[in-house]
């Protein structure tokens, strides 16, 4: 069970994100995914709440591809944070076509928190938790 809301926004999808197979190319979702990982967090205090010596760094993508999207489509990007542990939180990802509503791509990113002085590992601040627990 998710322990955060889903954050959504519309992606009109640009020539720049089309292949020579005449689709989005597979790295695209992989930096939209990121991207709206950093939007929602910074959306909801997430920076603030974490301090100035610390990050959050990708340990892990994965990324399952279901159907095509196109240039000049409309693609809903959801995101949500599915659970956190001590060091780490897995994050979940939905690509989905608004003119039929179908799954375009799903995927998951599995992020660790640390030390941006020591390069360490370090434990998710409660205040962290806190502000995925208390979105609105």
């Amino acid at each position: 069970m998710p322990i955060s809301p889903t954050y959504s926004k519309t992606i009109t999808i640009p020539s720049s994100a089309i292949d020579e197979n005449g689709h989005v190319n597979n790295v695209v979702y992989v930096q939209w995914m990121q991207d709206l990982a950093l939007e929602h967090y910074a959306s909801i205090g997430g920076i603030e709440a974490q301090g100035p010596d610390s990050t959050w760094v990708v340990r892990e993508h994965r990324v399952e591809y279901f159907l095509p999207a196109f240039e000049s489509e409309e693609i809903e990007a959801r995101t949500w944070v599915e659970n956190l542990r001590k060091v780490r939180s897995l994050r979940m990802y939905e690509f989905v076509r608004k003119s039929d509503g179908k799954v375009l791509v799903k995927g998951e990113t599995d992020w660790v928190f640390m030390d941006t002085k020591t390069g360490r590992l370090k434990a998710i601040p409660v205040e962290v938790e806190e502000i995925f627990k208390h979105e609105k």
